[in-house]
């Protein structure tokens, strides 16, 4: 299914930037990153409870937020891209 991950860390003290960082860096490892805090990932059931879990554990609920639009399987009629960045196949495979 596609999950479209969206994050905002508070930025305001070193802390809150080391957090963006290892945010960004797990969303790295599950899908692709669309814009600066967005990532679309396709991820089984299992996956996508283990990135949540991974990324629930690493902001500060009191200051950061998470969001998880899940989309389903039948997302292609769902998802318009219009803008500078170049399309691609959240489906193709991931490198690291």
């Amino acid at each position: 299914m596609l999950v479209l991950i969206t994050y905002d860390v508070n930025t305001e003290t070193n802390s809150g930037k080391t957090r963006l960082r290892k945010v960004a860096k797990q969303c790295v490892n599950y899908g692709k990153r669309v814009q600066n805090s967005v990532f679309e990932c396709i991820l089984d059931a299992a996956k996508c409870r283990e990135v949540k879990e991974i990324l629930t554990n690493l902001i500060d609920p009191n200051k950061d937020s998470l969001r998880f639009y899940y989309l389903g399987d039948n997302y292609k009629n769902k998802v318009e891209h219009i803008g500078a960045k170049e399309t691609f196949s959240v489906e193709d495979v991931l490198i690291f």
